[in-house]
């Protein structure tokens, strides 16, 4: 991972606009609140399609803030790594160790502006429980997390629910499961269970995101 997280491209207005309007002629309502501050992990869930990738997409160039994603490196080979760069895409190595996510909450906090998407399933098959890492980099950087859900029932993607991580983990992990309750992934068997896996013990041990 570089030193520094280059920005990706603003869009012009236009750009916005027509996000939104496709984004409502597909069925779906965005709704916004202003950010918090100018830092912070946005996590996204329920990830169960291919789908909320498209959805989640023309949402955030519906609302013109440069969001960036994490994703695993080998999704950033050519053809299409530059591509996924210019689209807020960061590549991280799952097999780094620790100080991975130490490091990446310094490079965020040295940028002026930098909210970093994650979906801690990982995954868009079932899993039983959340990856850490969304956690340990908010709590490493001190920044707010945004709980962005794509609930299929009503067709509602929410960019407005904010919490601040205390360290207690099972009171955290509360809050944010009264936030995501009765929200409908699009296959909802597939939706992970909104709580921390189990923290791996030994040499071995490693923090991803």
């Amino acid at each position: 991972m570089s030193d520094h997280l280059l920005r990706p491209a603003a869009l012009p207005t236009w750009c916005q606009r027509t996000a939104l309007r496709l984004l409502n002629l597909i069925g779906w309502k965005l709704h916004y609140k202003p950010l918090p501050g100018p830092h912070g992990i946005a996590v996204v869930y329920p990830h169960t399609s291919n789908w909320d990738f498209l959805v989640g997409l023309l949402g955030k160039w519906a609302l013109g803030l440069q969001f960036r994603w994490l994703a695993k490196d080998s999704l950033f080979k050519p053809p299409i790594g530059a591509l996924m760069r210019y689209w807020g895409g960061i590549a991280v190595d799952r097999r780094a160790p620790m100080g991975a996510t130490r490091s990446l909450a310094q490079n965020m906090l040295r940028e002026e502006w930098c909210w970093v998407a994650i979906t801690p399933e990982g995954t868009r098959g079932y899993r039983p429980h959340w990856k850490s890492g969304f956690y340990h980099l908010a709590v490493a950087a001190d920044v707010p997390v945004l709980l962005v859900y794509m609930d299929y029932r009503d067709k509602v993607l929410s960019v407005v629910d904010t919490v601040r991580l205390s360290g207690d983990q099972d009171a955290d992990m509360a809050a944010i499961a009264a936030v995501y309750a009765g929200k409908q992934a699009l296959y909802p068997e597939l939706a992970a269970p909104i709580k921390l896996a189990p923290p791996h013990t030994g040499p071995e041990r490693r923090k991803s995101v």
